[in-house]
């Protein structure tokens, strides 16, 4: 009986090697799609009623990110709560609150918008404070879209080829913008596990704010960049603990922009919610505002009450949000 050469083995051995090898770089790809997508195993975010209905909707640190933005780009703009969910839901429906770049033929980003039909160019498409703003100019040209249904709305601007599936979103969309525009205080929470590919650091807290908000949105918080020259007020930042993390503080004022009509409980709530949802991208440890306080890595990531004094409302011009970083 012939046996195998020894140079056959060899090569027997070296197959088995590389499709081990290639799978197990299959399997590690995949669980590093999980990972960022919100698959098994992804830190994740929760937004609670405020009414005490039990209602909740889980999402992705990558969707909060997203409807942060979507929420602050209306608010910036005046639009009422209505709008936001509106947002919220199409966006939900069109791309899951995920940032795309693909869809139906040349359909792009969040709200899935094609460049060939006017929206913009790709590059702008697929930035989310732009989509953001070119939806919420095409919503308010509807006529009555506050009054209208919300499946209805959405479709007069997005003349979708399925324009009764905005309507299921609804729910989830309601909650998440009770919660970002600060309606429902204390509602929203994420694990806040640092995502590595992402800038970190009180700079990068500034600038995201500064991206979402607007710098003119931010110019009545009369701060100012520690140890900068900057001519433009913005949020503070100065070294905290002992070097052991930075902190960005926010005063917080009334809301200026035209038809806002937004308490200073709500823009605090917005402001803290906002740092909570941007936590694993900015590397946010702990956000603080009103007397509460949440901590990233928390099991059960609740605001907790901190104890402090005369903090109870979050009314008073003089409170601020408190947003401590890794860096």
């Amino acid at each position: 009986m012939l046996q195998p050469s020894p140079t056959r083995k060899r090569r027997g051995r070296l197959f088995r090697f590389g499709a081990a090898f290639v799978t197990l770089l299959a399997v590690a790809g995949y669980l590093v799609v999980q990972y960022v997508t919100g698959g098994t195993g992804a830190p994740g975010c929760k937004v609670v009623s405020g009414e005490d209905d039990g209602a909740t909707y889980e999402f992705t640190p990558e969707q909060a990110v997203n409807a942060a933005t979507i929420t602050a780009v209306g608010t910036a703009r005046g639009v009422p709560e209505r709008a936001v969910t509106i947002a919220l839901a199409t966006a939900l429906q069109e791309s899951g609150l995920r940032n795309i770049r693909h869809g139906d033929r040349d359909s792009l980003g969040l709200f899935q918008q094609r460049p060939s039909q006017g929206w913009g160019t790709p590059k702008e498409i697929m930035d989310p404070t732009y989509a953001a703003g070119k939806f919420y100019d095409h919503l308010v040209k509807v006529p009555g879209y506050t009054r209208l249904p919300l499946t209805v709305a959405a479709q007069r601007v997005q003349r979708s080829g399925f324009p009764q599936a905005y309507a299921k979103h609804e729910p989830d969309a309601t909650l998440l913008a009770a919660a970002l525009t600060g309606t429902s205080a204390a509602t929203l929470t994420c694990d806040g596990r640092p995502a590595a590919t992402r800038a970190a650091g009180p700079d990068a807290v500034r600038a995201a704010l500064v991206r979402d908000f607007g710098r003119d949105a931010l110019e009545p918080v009369g701060a100012e960049v520690s140890g900068s020259a900057a001519a433009t007020p913005s949020p503070s930042a100065n070294a905290t603990g002992g070097g052991a993390g930075r902190t960005v503080t926010l005063p917080v004022t009334a809301d200026t922009n035209p038809g806002a009509g937004r308490s200073l409980r709500e823009r605090g709530w917005q402001l803290a919610h906002w740092a909570v949802a941007n936590a694993s991208a900015l590397h946010i440890q702990r956000v603080s505002y009103a007397g509460r306080e949440w901590t990233a890595g928390n099991t059960d990531s609740q605001w907790r009450p901190t104890g402090a004094a005369g903090a109870q409302s979050g009314e008073k011009s003089g409170d601020s949000v408190r947003i401590v970083t890794a860096q």
